[in-house]
């Protein structure tokens, strides 16, 4: 007998629309009017649904914005997005493990210079350092798995000698990626290539046998 409690695929299909049409105008909005000025109604309005709709999937808008980031940066949640998840990615590793990480800080270099994503990542930031829910979630989906990819591609150099065998491999990441996100998030001064290279060359300087 078919399960009759199964929502039928017309109504999964218009509840994942429905979903991605929340997320898309979570990220425009943001990015046009900023995070103090989002708002439940205005996602609301902007996405043809009703508020409760959004209330029922979401429990602040700190949440709706981040789901809407993963959607428009790694493809979650949902298929289709604008990437691969962070399960399925992985660090580029040709055995070169300088030139690798210069490839990966190079490309977050480029993301967090690009205007679609500056203000949405920046509003992120900020509503994470204040909200314990939303900061646990970060946790959860993006920044422990990312982390552990970095990790991955660090201990494959340190198995091949390439890294001292006692180096502590979380400090290794904070040393590479944490001065390039306080330069950012401070503005510090100017985001490049070159500052970037400068710090995988500075790190790894400490970092070898």
């Amino acid at each position: 007998m078919t399960d009759q409690r199964r929502p039928s695929a017309g109504v999964a299909r218009r509840s994942e629309t429905s979903r991605r049409a929340v997320l898309t105008a979570a990220f425009e909005l943001a990015a046009e009017v900023g995070y103090a000025k989002l708002s439940i109604e205005g996602i609301a309005a902007r996405a043809g649904v009703g508020k409760q709709t959004i209330y029922r999937w979401w429990p602040s808008k700190g949440a709706v914005l981040f789901d809407a980031f993963l959607m428009f940066t790694t493809g979650e949640p949902g298929e289709g997005g604008g990437g691969e998840s962070v399960e399925e990615a992985a660090l580029p590793d040709t055995g070169d493990v300088e030139a690798d990480l210069k490839t990966v800080m190079f490309a977050t270099v480029d993301e967090l210079n690009d205007p679609r994503y500056d203000r949405t990542m920046r509003a992120l930031s900020i509503e994470i350092a204040h909200d314990a829910d939303l900061a646990a979630l970060y946790a959860e989906r993006l920044n422990r798995p990312m982390r552990e990819l970095k990790k991955r591609r660090l201990r494959a150099a340190q198995e091949a000698g390439q890294l001292a065998a006692d180096l502590d491999l979380d400090v290794a990441v904070d040393l590479l990626w944490s001065p390039l996100l306080v330069r950012w998030l401070h503005r510090e001064g100017p985001l490049t290539h070159e500052y970037a290279a400068a710090l995988v060359e500075t790190a790894l300087g400490g970092m070898r046998p």
